[in-house]
């Protein structure tokens, strides 16, 4: 039995062991901290339980446009919403830890681990003492950590990274976030419903996503009540009569912006954590992104490989699942399902953003030839029922209908992309999209008319005057 350590028990880590077990293999899985790592602990999880109240927030605001009547004032009650957070988080561990334990060929270490050489691994246990593991393959699946911008005075009291605010028992009244990517943008627009005012400052708006998608938001986000500067740098932070203040400078102008608030968030990004596992004296290549690897994830040092956010890719949780079952396939010489080149990016704003596939500005940039296809939620009967109506679909396709692109700002956008996920990720036509009867009134039938928009077939699209 082929004998695999996996470090490391987040969604990529935990993902890996189980499909090595289910393969076979006699894994050991080494974790210091909490099971289902950063997404379920300090990510994902607890920000989408964050997600829910701020949405009941929003929805209470505008009651009356639901014919609901009453002068009841609501507030969040910070203390409550983190006794639900631990809950929802600690009743997923658990479950996590029930999985794993039902798989007798797993054995969990909780303990610090540092790689002796490619075929053994050192554990210091939580609970005292040390266990040395043999292994044919190691998968390192350390995840990554929040990093600091390099703007003057972010060690004042005050500034914290999503870590911290996660912990905090209060709402901020004013909350400042430095950063828009998807970390900016989440916290922004939920804490601007859970009742801060919340000041943005945004050297670039969700750089990953397509231009236009990007433009569309930035009105919105203003529009939810959000004080918004884009293209602008922090570059001091101070404090003063007991507030932050944030000096900001703009990047194509001679000016600046000063803001002062409660807190000041930096979103900007996340770094790869490794500091105990010894690569540097096992020869393993990194760079500033993380861990090198090539298409299988394996490191230059053979046997030792890097999944999820540590290796500097996608930092997603979903990839990193895929990858930790990609590379334990690979390791037991099994074939592999995924299209590793096709996976949803997904931002929990009041409005949502999804996106997979080709964007339209690279297109353009390659000369590739393509026909676009939008359909608006204010044309869609269940989006103007539930009074959700800003937004689109975009939808990317080649001359003769292969989907390469599909692109969403609305409600609901990260359920409704994964249709679009498995047309691209199986190379189908936007003809395929639409051989499916889509249920009525449903969100899911944008997806369709923006297909039948590539044909100019749409029902509910008027006819265009002239394709360009």
């Amino acid at each position: 039995m082929k004998k695999i350590v996996v470090i490391g028990a987040g969604p990529g880590g935990y993902v890996a062991a189980i499909r090595g077990a289910q393969l076979g293999a006699d894994v050991t899985l080494i974790e210091r901290d909490q099971v289902g790592g950063t997404c379920l602990n300090r990510g994902c999880i607890p920000t989408k339980t964050y997600f829910k109240t701020a949405e009941l927030m929003r929805e209470m605001k505008r009651k009356e446009e639901f014919a609901v009547v009453g002068s009841e004032d609501f507030k969040v009650d910070g203390k409550k919403l983190q006794e639900r957070k631990k809950n929802v988080v600690s009743t997923l561990v658990g479950g996590i830890e029930q999985l794993i334990g039902a798989y007798s060929n797993i054995n969990f270490l909780r303990g610090d681990a540092t790689i002796v050489d490619k075929n053994t691994v050192k554990v210091k246990l939580n609970e005292g003492g040390e266990e040395t593991v043999p292994a044919d393959a190691i998968v390192i699946a350390t995840g990554s950590s929040p990093t600091m911008t390099e703007t003057t005075g972010v060690d004042t009291e005050g500034v914290i990274t999503s870590d911290e605010l996660l912990e905090l028992e209060e709402i901020p009244e004013t909350l400042i976030v430095v950063g828009a990517g998807v970390i900016g943008l989440e916290f922004a627009s939920i804490y601007q419903e859970l009742g801060s005012h919340v000041i943005m400052l945004a050297s670039r708006v969700l750089k990953e996503g397509d231009q236009e998608i990007q433009r569309r938001l930035v009105p919105l986000l203003k529009k939810q009540g959000i004080e918004f500067y884009n293209n602008i740098r922090a570059r001091e932070i101070s404090k003063e009569n007991g507030k932050l203040k944030v000096i900001a400078k703009y990047k194509e102008k001679d000016a600046e912006e000063v803001v002062y608030g409660d807190y000041c968030l930096i979103a900007s990004g996340r770094g790869p954590v490794y500091d105990s596992l010894n690569l540097e004296g096992l020869g393993v290549e990194t760079n500033h992104a993380g861990i090198v690897v090539d298409e299988n994830f394996k490191t230059n040092v053979d046997g030792i490989y890097a999944i999820g956010d540590v290796n500097g890719g996608v930092q997603l949780a979903h990839v990193a699942s895929a990858q930790g079952e990609w590379v334990m396939e690979h390791i037991m010489g099994e074939e592999h399902i995924f299209n590793m080149d096709v996976y949803p990016n997904c931002v929990f704003t009041m409005n949502e953003v999804a996106h997979v596939g080709e964007r339209e500005q690279d297109l353009k940039e390659k000369g590739v030839e393509y026909v676009v296809s939008k359909f608006n939620f204010a044309a869609n009967g269940k989006s103007l029922s539930i009074g959700e109506s800003d937004g689109l679909v975009k939808l990317i396709a080649a001359p003769d209908g292969k989907l390469l692109g599909a692109h969403i700002l609305g409600p609901h956008a990260n359920d409704l992309i994964s249709e679009c996920t498995t047309a691209i990720a199986n190379g189908a036509n936007t003809k395929d999209i639409m051989k499916a009867i889509h249920a009525h009134p449903t969100l899911s039938e944008t997806i369709l008319e923006a297909a039948a928009g590539i044909f100019d077939e749409a029902i509910h699209i008027a006819p265009p005057k002239k394709r360009k």
